[in-house]
């Protein structure tokens, strides 16, 4: 059973990094499943509704089902309505992309945003994106608030993003990635500069559950030509108070109460 629950999500998986659908033949040699094996898999989650094929090519999709279980977890959950009036709020003080993530098991999940930015260039990346913890202002914020070897251990057995999928100056070694973790932790919050992806630029503050632990991080991106480095020193306060006011507010979340 745990076999067909694996090659089950690693379907769901490799079909969400393919929204213009895959032949079946093409998924079985993706994933090293046989054949006939991936297309009673494929059948069977058809049959639950999570995939769809094309009548005409004969590719397979994702469906949005499981999208809307998610949505409608978050939504019970509380955390939008917790959350978005202060990221509402940051967004149009900053001008810039304000997004919510959230500590789940050893990883991030970006679960709400707020876009401020009204014209000119934005950086907008879909929600449910799973944070890359090396690259990311989101990564480094969380990090920074976990012990020294636990943040070490986190970083090795999650990666490195390299550079040339992500940004031009992603770190290349374990040893760079803690430095930059180091700097969120001295400084209140995190700053990456083409880390993530080129020509952008992110900051992030932890936001700190009952017991001290993050909950969840409060992240600003935009493009590098207006959210300079100059600009998220100045805009580091703002950012770290909104964090807090957050935390202050996740007691009405079932989602954060279960982590603070």
């Amino acid at each position: 059973m745990s076999g067909l629950l694996e090659r089950s999500f690693r379907t769901l998986e490799y079909l969400a990094e393919h929204p213009e659908g895959v032949p079946m033949s093409v998924m079985a040699a993706d994933l090293q499943i046989p054949l006939s094996a991936t297309h009673r898999l494929l059948n069977e989650l058809a049959g639950f509704g999570y995939v769809r094929q094309d009548r005409h090519n004969g590719h397979y999709f994702m469906t949005t089902k499981l999208v809307s279980i998610c949505l409608a977890f978050l939504s019970r959950a509380g955390i939008v309505d917790v959350a978005q009036p202060l990221l509402d709020q940051l967004a149009a003080s900053s001008g810039e992309l304000v997004r919510l993530a959230v500590v789940d098991g050893e990883d991030l999940t970006f679960v709400a945003k707020a876009q401020g930015a009204t014209h000119g260039l934005r950086y907008d990346p879909d929600m449910g994106l799973s944070v890359a913890l090396s690259c990311s202002a989101a990564g480094h914020a969380w990090l920074s608030t976990l012990p020294e070897d636990e943040a070490l251990a986190l970083l090795a057995k999650k990666g490195l993003g390299r550079p040339e999928v992500y940004g031009p100056k992603a770190p290349t070694s374990i040893k760079a990635a803690m430095a930059c973790v180091k700097a969120a932790r001295q400084r209140g919050f995190s700053m990456i500069n083409e880390m993530f992806a080129p020509g952008m630029t992110a900051m992030a503050a932890p936001v700190l559950g009952a017991d001290g632990t993050a909950i969840g991080v409060v992240t600003i991106a935009g493009p590098l030509v207006r959210l300079t480095p100059q600009r998220m020193e100045a805009l580091g306060p703002t950012l770290i108070q909104t964090a807090r006011e957050v935390a202050s507010a996740s007691h009405a979340s079932a989602l954060f109460k279960r982590r603070g």
